[in-house]
């Protein structure tokens, strides 16, 4: 009875290891697939029908973390030659009241920006000078060099997608005033804001390249 058992439990011990190997395989693997595809299939989904997908998170220090994600019917040179049109954003992102370029060695340029911002019934002028810098028509670097802000930097990216000749824009900053404001104000502003720079940087992409295809036409 006894070298039964040793028998059985020589015998059970290495095939119960072989399950719980194959479980524990399956269970670690399978969700984080599927997950990922899930969300990213989900995530294109919604900036493909038009939506603006906007985050604030709180960051360390007082800073505030925003990031932005945009599909626009128009492909990744057009968005560039938008979103570094630094002598024309005034003309057509809101809050901008000036802008320009002050100089450009061929690698980083350096130019400003002046703004309006409202916080509740107040409304303040901000300047912000920056260098910006990055890789044609895929990224596209910015950091504050002087201004009204302790903590301005981040960077724009561009995505083709060839399926629609269009393109991913996604914007991310991290933001810090250098005048009181309370933490929740920043977000709430950004919160506000980001969304309508997006929709301008679309609008004026879109419009860029429609007027490029009707002169083609006409040619």
């Amino acid at each position: 009875m006894q070298k039964f058992i040793r028998q059985l439990h020589h015998t059970a011990l290495p095939i119960i290891a072989l399950l719980f190997t194959l479980l524990a395989t399956s269970v670690m693997a399978l969700p984080v697939t599927t997950v990922n595809n899930r969300a990213l299939s989900e995530e294109m989904n919604r900036l493909l029908n038009g939506e603006v997908i906007i985050a604030i998170s709180p960051l360390q220090e007082g800073v505030t973390g925003v990031e932005g994600k945009i599909y626009i019917a128009a492909p990744p040179k057009k968005v560039w030659q938008v979103i570094t049109d630094y002598n024309n954003h005034k003309n057509f992102v809101p809050n901008v009241i000036d802008s320009g370029i002050i100089s450009d060695n061929g690698i980083e340029k350096v130019m400003f920006e002046k703004g309006k911002t409202k916080m509740f019934i107040f409304s303040k002028e901000v300047y912000t000078k920056m260098k910006v810098w990055g890789e044609h028509l895929t990224r596209l670097c910015f950091q504050q060099i002087n201004g009204d802000f302790k903590v301005y930097q981040g960077e724009w990216t561009l995505v083709d997608y060839p399926q629609g000749a269009g393109t991913f824009l996604t914007y991310k900053a991290e933001v810090k005033p250098d005048f009181y404001a309370p933490a929740f104000a920043v977000r709430n502003v950004q919160n506000r804001d980001c969304p309508l720079m997006m929709l301008a940087m679309k609008k004026q992409s879109e419009l860029s390249s429609e007027n490029t295809l009707s002169s083609s036409r006409n040619e």
